[in-house]
């Protein structure tokens, strides 16, 4: 049998949140408090809601203790080139400081994020507060999509082929959001949010660690 070996993947990291219902109506409180009183920002949405960029600032526990998990997850995703992971200031393990940032989103209906990175960032990710239903009911849309780093060369010589173990190369990768769920990847991967075609409100937090 031949053997396949996976060169140059990009990681994509999916986590379940603990106690997710309880942090989400407190997360929620914060988001529709700080929408009423505070108008909306313009980086890669179009239309919908997206706060400044210091919900670490604003959001109160809830945002903090978010932030935390993602801190954690960060340090169980990174390693040294010896392959060991950045847990703490132990004898056998490296430190990682993670300076944080993170800002709310609210997508109505008709409302997308355009394709985009993070630059400055190590990891970015998303938590979901409230799916919109999509998670439910996939038609809605509202997927976070993710371009193939290697852009359309892969399709360039024979687009109506691909290679076995890559059946989206040269495409987009899609992650339907679900409440409770957190999600990291390189900051330089370019991503977006596909139109949500519901009728209740997408409500996701968006966040940067940097070293």
């Amino acid at each position: 049998m031949p053997e396949v070996v996976p060169l140059f993947s990009t990681p994509l990291v999916t986590f379940d949140v603990p106690d997710s219902a309880a942090l989400n109506i407190e997360l929620r409180r914060v988001i529709e408090q700080r929408m009423r009183s505070h108008p909306s920002t313009h980086k890669s949405n179009q239309g919908g809601w997206q706060s400044s960029w210091d919900m670490d600032r604003w959001g109160g526990v809830a945002a903090i203790k978010l932030l935390a998990h993602a801190r954690n997850l960060a340090n169980q995703m990174t390693t040294d080139h010896q392959g060991v992971v950045g847990k703490g200031p132990y004898p056998d393990h490296f430190a990682v400081t993670w300076i944080g940032n993170m800002w709310a989103n609210v997508n109505r209906s008709g409302d997308a994020n355009e394709f985009h990175s993070h630059p400055g960032a190590y990891w970015s990710g998303v938590y979901y507060v409230d799916d919109g239903g999509i998670a439910a009911d996939p038609s809605l849309g509202g997927e976070l999509e993710f371009l193939d780093p290697r852009g359309s060369v892969p399709l360039m010589n024979a687009p109506h082929l691909r290679m076995s173990g890559s059946l989206s190369a040269g495409a987009t990768e899609r992650v339907t959001p679900e409440a409770g769920k957190m999600v990291i990847f390189p900051a330089w991967m370019m991503h977006g949010v596909r139109p949500y075609r519901g009728g209740a409100e997408r409500i996701s937090i968006a966040f940067n660690l940097a070293v």
